[in-house]
């Protein structure tokens, strides 16, 4: 247990989010917390390469330890479209997934265009605040980045059965 009083990394992360939404800014030191879109969108495009590593971690981890290596990791950069603003995608697909014609295990930040400020959200689970300036902040995501993929794979099983998971015990090989 911390008894310095200063929050977990999760919970200060949060808290740097309440704090954007009560004055309107985003991003924090070293960054200046910035309320404009595009100081805000620069943010979000310097925040995605630092993230980018821990979100393949957690996939790379997922399909090591579930899917026996039959994965494979894609990720798209920084995409700009007039409707949804910008967005980056990091996905798991693997042949039984493709087979039962399932979406991929989703890692997604984005930065909507009518949004306030980033987010992070899975393919079927709902959406964090995306509040990373530095390398620290990027590593402090890394369980809420577990948290949404195991979410995301524990839908695509409710959608497509267990037997998609080949570490499953009681998974047919093929």
């Amino acid at each position: 247990m911390d008894t310095s009083g200063a929050p977990p990394a999760h919970l200060a992360s949060l808290l740097r989010h309440f704090t954007d939404l009560r004055d309107g800014t985003h991003g924090h030191p070293p960054a200046r917390p910035v309320r404009d879109r595009p100081g805000k969108e620069l943010l979000f495009l310097r925040a995605v390469p630092l993230v980018d590593p821990h979100a393949r971690r957690v996939l790379d981890e997922m399909n090591t330890h579930l899917l026996h290596g039959t994965g494979q990791v894609h990720a798209t950069g920084v995409r700009r479209t007039p409707e949804r603003g910008l967005d980056a995608r990091w996905e798991l697909s693997w042949p039984a997934q493709k087979a039962a014609g399932l979406a991929p295990v989703l890692l997604h930040a984005f930065y909507g265009a009518g949004f306030h400020h980033p987010h992070l959200q899975g393919g079927t689970v709902g959406q964090w605040p995306l509040n990373v300036v530095t390398e620290r902040d990027a590593a402090a995501e890394l369980p809420t980045l577990r948290a949404v993929a195991a979410a995301d794979l524990h839908n695509l099983v409710f959608q497509g059965g267990h037997r998609i998971v080949p570490a499953d015990a009681g998974a047919d090989p093929a």
